[in-house]
């Protein structure tokens, strides 16, 4: 025992070589392979024939060939209700804080996985594929990944110095391609006076771009083990697809290794399940473009001991061509796909689809129908007897309205007439009608009862009835929400905390947005947003007018410091009542309390500012001090210039007097008082002018 445990730890030591790994990963795809293909596509190709409506192989010529659409009418029917339980609302998922500081972090991660969800990918139309896949073929996969592509562009620039090429070459995002070095005799240097070098350049930036990326996995290329009960326990989950060459070296592969793998098959599809859901597979035929060949790519999730320490760690292991050779093997953290089921079994991974219940209905109502066809046709075109060479056979083949049939002798042909029977199995189709409403719960009353059912019944009675026709489907909702929604938006969650390492301007709520998933908490748990087992539309609306009205009183009442209803709360109320009346934006009719900033305040003044502008005062009372002085100064001259003048002006009329006296001279005073009058006007329009006194 001693010397076998011994070999086991060396064998344990060196791990598993890479021919011990290449078998086992071999095995495991094949017996996969032969699951799928021989088990469980069989049978999700016919499911796919009875929604398609395909005949049933056991027609008769000559007799009627119709089919009943069940299946795809109930499919159709399940459809819309489930794409607006999860598309309808603004949010088809939310991220729950972990600790309070992870409010804001959970409220971005909900907006930003679900702006990648819907606007980075076509979110609506990869759940409206995996759905009816669910439907109609048991189960619907979607896978995720993180795309680390790259965005290129390439411009033409012209009239660069020397400073703007340098700067070029120190962008590492930046490669030139293609540089012309010119001068011209015009445009000189002022300080040398010789021609300044120009350049002309054609560059290409590369930047990277990495997203988030979903797809909606076709049934038949997703292989697990035989018994898988989930994908997680699955011993292998992979995806097999054929990739052209030219695909794979964008993945990153030598064109001439992958070349040897080259699938030589005039037929692309895996199996009947791939040609019934396209036919024109099997028409395919390979690209006359040798990078437009293709090759067998599967892509393996398995548990594996390659570094030989007795446990077995989760690789990601690719392989090319029918041989399933390995060409990458690395450790991995997770399965990224996720299933959808409507009808799971305990302890198995698939169970039933729509069209496993229905598939029996279908058939036996297209017999009936046929029969009642059939009886219809030979009431309206009953079959005739004839006597042999009595009568034209020509003329009783002829089915022309009042066409004229040749007879020899009177009753040569003779109609057998066969009565109508169809109408016995109008009951019949009735009953599988209710049948199938009973296993799908799809009936009349889920799109509205009809109006004679309508008659004598209340209210209440009515909505019990489409409340219970509903709940099927509401339980599907609800299978789906619990493990497929939340295992995609987890796997899209742990993507962008993983590889988004960059800040990354957004649109959310009508602003733009900076999102840093670097700072979120990666331990943050998804809620999906299934309104189900709440009543009708109608009802939750009524309800939450109520709540709101109740909000208001008590704002109103109380006012808004009140310990029962808060801003954000009436917030919270108004956004469901905005969402369940079909708006997927609330911000458009209302504002986010937690947004409000409040009034602004203005800035504390600057002590500069508040220095110069007392040194402005200062100086403008220094100015207006001055100019006071200057005017009493003036005034004060205006006024001692009027008494000289006033003086001058007596002394003249006292000379006067006395020359008269004297002389006998007449002197004229007022012309020199007028004289005197106009000169000391002129001065003052002067002095007024010139701002200054004038003596």
């Amino acid at each position: 025992m001693a010397d076998a445990y011994t070999d086991t730890e060396e064998q344990t030591e060196e791990g598993l070589t890479d021919d011990e790994l290449q078998s086992i990963v071999v095995g495991e795809i094949e017996d996969a392979i032969d699951f799928i293909d021989n088990t469980v596509s069989p049978a999700r190709a016919e499911a796919e024939k009875y929604y398609l409506g395909d005949q049933f192989g056991n027609e008769e010529e000559g007799r009627s060939t119709v089919v009943s659409m069940d299946v795809r009418d109930t499919v159709q029917a399940i459809m819309p209700s489930l794409m607006r339980i999860f598309i309808g609302g603004e949010h088809v998922v939310e991220f729950a804080p972990m600790n309070r500081e992870d409010v804001e972090g959970a409220r971005q991660a909900t907006d930003y996985a679900n702006y990648v969800f819907t606007r980075d990918n076509d979110g609506f139309g990869v759940l409206y594929q995996a759905f009816k896949d669910a439907l109609v073929k048991k189960a619907g996969f979607v896978k995720f990944w993180w795309d680390s592509a790259e965005e290129v562009n390439t411009h033409e620039l012209e009239g660069l110095d020397d400073e703007s090429l340098a700067a070029l070459n120190a962008e590492p995002e930046i490669q030139i391609d293609f540089l012309e070095t010119f001068t011209d005799s015009e445009n000189v240097d002022p300080n040398t006076g010789e021609p300044i070098t120009q350049y002309k350049v054609r560059v290409t930036r590369t930047r990277p771009n990495g997203r988030v990326r979903i797809s909606a996995v076709p049934p038949e290329e997703l292989l697990i083990s035989r018994s898988a009960r989930s994908l997680t326990d699955s011993t292998i989950v992979a995806h097999r697809r054929y990739l052209t060459l030219s695909e794979l070296v964008e993945m990153g592969y030598n064109y001439d290794d992958m070349e040897q793998y080259v699938t030589n098959e005039d037929a692309f599809g895996f199996n009947a399940e791939s040609i019934a859901r396209d036919p024109l597979l099997s028409d395919m035929r390979e690209s006359s473009d040798p990078t437009m060949r293709r090759v067998l790519y599967v892509e393996c999730y398995m548990q594996a001991d390659v570094d030989g320490d007795n446990v077995a760690e989760l690789r990601r292991i690719c392989t090319v061509g029918s041989e399933y050779h390995i060409v990458m093997n690395e450790p991995t953290d997770e399965i990224p796909f996720c299933s959808f089921m409507p009808d799971p079994e305990p302890h198995t991974f698939f169970g039933l689809s729509i069209a496993d219940v229905v598939m029996d209905i279908q058939r036996i109502k297209s017999m009936v129908m046929r029969s009642s066809l059939d009886s219809l046709a030979l009431s309206t075109h009953p079959r005739v007897g004839i006597v042999e060479g009595q009568a034209s056979l020509d003329d009783v083949l002829n089915t022309e309205v009042g066409g004229i049939i040749r007879m020899r002798n009177p009753g040569a042909v003779v109609p057998f007439s066969v009565p109508f029977v169809g109408k016995e199995c109008f009951p019949m189709l009735e009953y599988l009608d209710l049948v199938r409403e009973n296993r799908t719960g799809v009936s009349r009353a889920a799109d509205g009862l009809d109006p004679a059912a309508l008659q004598s019944s209340t209210k209440l009675a009515v909505s019990q009835t489409i409340h219970a026709a509903q709940q099927r489907t509401e339980l599907i909702a609800r299978l789906f929400a619990e493990t497929g929604m939340k295992t995609l938006f987890e796997g899209i969650f742990h993507l962008i905390i993983k590889h988004q390492d960059r800040e990354r301007m957004v649109r959310l709520r009508n602003e733009f947005v900076p999102i840093d998933p670097r700072v979120w908490n990666a331990d943050m748990d998804v809620i999906v947003n299934v309104a189900l087992g709440k009543g009708t539309e109608e009802e939750r609306m009524a309800m939450l007018t109520e709540i709101v009205g109740k909000q208001e009183q008590i704002l109103q009442t109380l006012g808004p410091d009140n310990p029962l209803v808060t801003a954000e709360q009436y917030h919270n109320g108004l956004s469901q009542l905005i969402e369940l009346a079909g708006f997927k934006d609330p911000s458009r009719f209302i504002s986010d309390p937690a947004q409000y900033q409040g009034p602004t305040e203005p800035p504390p003044p600057d002590i500069n500012e508040q220095l110069i502008q007392v040194q402005m005062q200062s100086i403008q009372a220094d100015i207006m001090k001055k100019q006071a002085e200057l005017e009493l100064d003036r005034e004060k001259m205006q006024r001692e210039d009027d008494r000289k003048r006033d003086e001058d002006e007596a002394q003249w009329v006292l000379k006067a007097a006395e020359l008269r006296a004297k002389y006998g001279a007449e002197i004229d005073v007022a012309a020199i008082r007028a004289a005197a009058d106009r000169d000391r006007e002129i001065l003052r329009q002067r002095a007024n002018i010139a701002g200054v006194p004038n003596g």
